[in-house]
């Protein structure tokens, strides 16, 4: 069973930077992508950044330039460096893995199955 373990959210002022982490465990069968989703208070989940098995990255248009997603395989870690953060960035954020991507809008995006149990981002003005 695979189990994907968060970590490193927190509260930041706007402007300041947090990097995830998620790490890993119990990997069968394929795994093509794997990415970081968001969901704020009232509002749908959303795919943050992900990355696929030949590397493509990913983002939703309201992060790039500022986070960046990044994987150590040997480690079986997936990160999320996030910069100049804003108050609409606040959301829970949640790391998943899954065995296909779909292409539309001009990208490839993960189509997870797996899903970890979040770490809280909070940035205040």
């Amino acid at each position: 069973q695979v189990q994907l373990v968060e970590s490193g959210g927190g509260s930041v002022q706007s402007g300041g930077s947090l990097r995830l982490s998620c790490a890993g465990a119990g990997y069968t069968g394929s795994r093509v992508c794997m990415g970081w989703f968001r969901q704020a208070p009232g509002k749908e989940r959303e795919e943050v950044a992900s990355i696929g098995v030949d590397g493509a990255t990913t983002y939703a248009d309201s992060v790039k330039g500022r986070f960046t997603v990044s994987q150590d395989n040997a480690k079986n870690t997936l990160y999320l460096q996030m910069r100049t953060l804003r108050p609409e960035d606040t959301a829970m954020y949640y790391c998943a893995t899954g065995p296909s991507r779909r292409y539309y809008h001009g990208e490839w995006h993960c189509e997870p199955n797996t899903w970890g149990q979040g770490t809280q981002v909070t940035v205040s003005l």
